[in-house]
């Protein structure tokens, strides 16, 4: 015998079921909410990244000077140079930093480079600088491996040599280097993953753009990205992660992404492992006319800025502290000139940045007030 249910009674039960799943909808929205909340505020208790060489971090607030040893710095009339990687607002924020805290130390600033992140040409530049016999050395190593002769021939010189980030291969901390500074990537990368899984209520699809190469700080960001969504949000799921190499960091992540988003157009969001790729997603993204898919990423860049401003389709990332890190690289050169001991590792906090902070962090990052088409910019 068959049973014929009537239509109220159907009505009745969509509509319980409807419910249920809106209840379950908005249950799993205030989850990611809150574990992004509870996660956020453990990143900002301490420093979750160790150095190269598995160093645990030391706070930059641990270096201080009496009067007596900032007055003989100023005696020594010491000069540094200043070998970056590349051109960007975290090497602009940096070099303010350096520049600044010199200046306040009584140290001059010979020469300053930037190597298209090529190893030949950083190479070269090295050497270009040394022949002024600077007394300190501040550089970011393109590649550990091929810039270490460079390195080396420096810290031979008696050059003090302290790194940004990255250290070069076969160089000993105490010895042949004082020191590395460096954000707390591990961090970073985890902010940023708490920030795309609050977005996407903790369900979808994404991808990743991770750096290619044997890069440190870069690795750290990426695995940090990687831990926290597969631990904390369950319902992401990472379908595919692609390298660039670079150095047109910018182009290969807009290859990289127009390729991932042919195979997947309905994905929820990508993750670039900086914000100059994160600009090649974005271009991406507009020839597609894509106007759904998410970025989140590292590093908080005049273009990904504008972009969490205007609330468009960058929604947080990890942002370093390049303006501190600046000033830290600075004293840790003025503690070898004056024979302190130095820590091995500084590693400055994570910074969590979405649309509502971005104007904020900007002068946390770069020590210095938002500029005008970024305050433009700003969607309340």
């Amino acid at each position: 015998m068959k049973t014929r249910l009537s239509s109220k009674v159907v009505l009745s039960a969509l509509t319980a079921a409807l419910l249920g799943l809106s209840t379950m909808s908005a249950t799993g929205a205030e989850s990611a909410a809150s574990i992004a909340k509870a996660g956020l505020a453990e990143l900002a208790k301490g420093v979750y990244s160790t150095g190269p060489n598995g160093e645990q971090a030391t706070a930059a607030s641990s270096l201080t000077f009496t009067k007596d040893e900032l007055a003989k710095l100023k005696k020594m009339n010491a000069t540094a140079a200043i070998a970056f990687h590349l051109t960007s607002d975290w090497t602009s924020g940096q070099q303010a930093g350096l520049t600044k805290r010199f200046k306040q130390l009584g140290i001059k600033v010979v020469g300053v480079t930037q190597a298209d992140f090529k190893a030949d040409v950083q190479v070269s530049q090295i050497q270009t600088l040394m022949a002024k016999k600077p007394n300190i050395l501040v550089s970011i190593p393109v590649d550990g491996k091929a810039t270490s002769a460079a390195y080396k021939a420096a810290a031979a010189a008696g050059t003090k040599i302290v790194f940004m980030d990255n250290t070069a291969a076969d160089l000993q901390v105490g010895k042949d280097y004082v020191s590395v500074v460096s954000a707390d990537n591990y961090a970073n990368g985890a902010a940023s993953a708490y920030l795309l899984g609050r977005e996407l209520n903790g369900t979808g699809t994404i991808a990743l753009i991770y750096h290619a190469a044997d890069f440190w700080v870069t690795k750290q960001r990426w695995n940090g990205f990687k831990d926290t969504i597969k631990k904390k949000f369950p319902g992401i799921t990472i379908v595919e992660e692609q390298g660039i190499s670079g150095p047109d960091f910018a182009g290969d992540a807009q290859k990289a992404a127009t390729a991932i988003l042919t195979k997947n157009p309905k994905l929820s969001a990508i993750w670039a492992v900086w914000d100059t790729p994160a600009e090649g997603v974005m271009a991406a993204l507009r020839d597609a006319g894509n106007t759904t898919t998410k970025i989140a990423t590292q590093d908080l860049g005049a273009n990904v800025a504008i972009s969490l401003a205007k609330k468009g389709q960058v929604i947080g990332l990890g942002a370093q502290r390049p303006f501190d890190a600046g000033v830290t690289e600075a004293n840790l050169a003025a503690y070898a000139l004056l024979g302190k001991k130095a820590p091995a590792y500084i590693a400055m906090p994570a910074l969590a940045v979405d649309h509502a902070g971005v104007l904020q962090a900007w002068q946390t990052v770069y020590s210095a007030p938002a500029p005008a088409d970024l305050k433009n910019s700003f969607k309340k």
